[in-house]
């Protein structure tokens, strides 16, 4: 045996020291299969339950539920210090005034993450699958979960959605929803996730760090972005009623005189009204988050990014702008009122003045 068994230590113990590069572990693929919107045309697969509790939710997940725990240990995907993941992109779009959520939800059930508080004006749907960047000395990214919040009022935020993808996503919202706009409006915001950060949040440049990014954050993060980006909606409409009134104005600089007829003003004021309506009621401007008031962290971040966003500053100012629009609609309200006054004058001088000839023609004939 010494000379075979000499060979075979060696054999043993060259193999030990020397690890193949070549191949990578063998993820099981279980069978929740959740899908990616419909053009795309790839089968993705589910993995760890959602639970309603807001658990950390990573948009490049290491943790596979029915695989190796250690997996990522042996692959060193643990961040090391001061290591950063990179930024997420945030977008968010308002693109009609109302969405069907009931159907939206019945339509893709598979992928709604269970709410964690009693609001019901928006939905939040998750997408995981596998990216195609994968290689064979690390696997990166090997799981990607994609978000995107659905507002009842309009606005849908997405979470970790490539320039590329958003149409698709956008098109899931347009099937559902009614009142769509001309032009879409858009701003985009960006997150970045830094666990080694001593406390929850970060303010950055048109970007906010997190020491852990979970599913009640993309709630929070959501909910300013939407209001955001509708506010902007609701205040291009008020300017555009405050250039029609100046025009006005200027025109009666002019001539003395203005041409507007009575219903021209009223739709006028219905616009107003409607436009206040909705960003009080609809857009629930002033409604404090649940989530935050239940969560120190959270209600840190949202208070944040409404202060980031100038959400309160910017309702005053269209408050102002309303006021305004207000008060030139009451003017001219009272100008047309005056109008019908003088004609109804001059209509009762006109029947006095029939009546009175009639008289005196009975007085000379008789």
């Amino acid at each position: 045996m010494g000379r075979w068994g000499a060979a075979a230590s060696l054999l043993f113990n060259h193999i030990a020291r020397k690890p193949s590069s070549s191949t990578l572990p063998n993820i099981s693929h279980r069978s929740v299969r959740q899908f990616y919107p419909s053009n795309q045309g790839v089968y993705l697969f589910g993995f760890r339950s959602f639970s309603a509790l807001p658990s950390r939710v990573s948009v490049y997940s290491n943790e596979i539920e029915y695989g190796s725990h250690d997996f990522a240990s042996i692959y060193d995907f643990e961040p090391k210090e001061d290591e950063e993941i990179g930024k997420i992109p945030v977008k968010a779009y308002f693109l009609c005034t109302s969405i069907d959520l009931k159907s939206m939800q019945s339509e893709n059930l598979i992928n709604v993450v269970p709410p964690t508080s009693r609001s019901t004006n928006y939905i939040v749907l998750r997408y995981c699958g596998f990216p195609s960047e994968i290689t064979a000395l690390r696997v990166k990214d090997y799981i990607k979960c994609q978000y995107m919040v659905v507002f009842q009022y309009g606005s849908a935020v997405l979470f970790n959605i490539e320039d590329h993808e958003v149409e698709s996503f956008l098109e899931i919202v347009r099937r559902h929803a009614s009142g769509l706009l001309p032009e879409m409006r858009k701003d985009d915001y960006a997150i970045k996730e830094k666990p080694l950060l001593v406390e929850d949040m970060q303010g950055g440049a048109d970007y906010i760090v997190l020491k852990t990014l979970d599913t009640d954050s993309i709630r929070i993060m959501g909910s300013v972005l939407g209001q955001s980006i509708a506010l902007d909606y609701f205040v291009s409409q008020v300017d555009g009623m405050v250039e029609e009134f100046a025009g006005i104005n200027r025109a009666m600089e002019k001539t003395g005189t203005f041409t507007m007829d009575r219903k021209k003003l009223l739709q006028l004021v219905g616009k107003a009204n409607s436009n206040l309506a909705d960003v009080i009621l609809k857009v629930g401007l002033f409604e404090r988050s649940e989530i935050a008031w239940r969560d120190a962290k959270y209600a840190q971040i949202y208070e944040y990014l409404r202060e980031e966003y100038e959400v309160t500053q910017r309702f005053g100012n269209l408050d102002f702008k309303l006021k305004f629009v207000e008060h030139n609609i009451h003017f001219l309200q009272e100008v047309i009122q005056n109008r019908r006054s003088d004609l109804l004058e001059w209509c009762i001088i006109f029947l006095l003045s029939v009546e009175n000839i009639i008289s005196i023609y009975e007085i000379v004939m008789g």
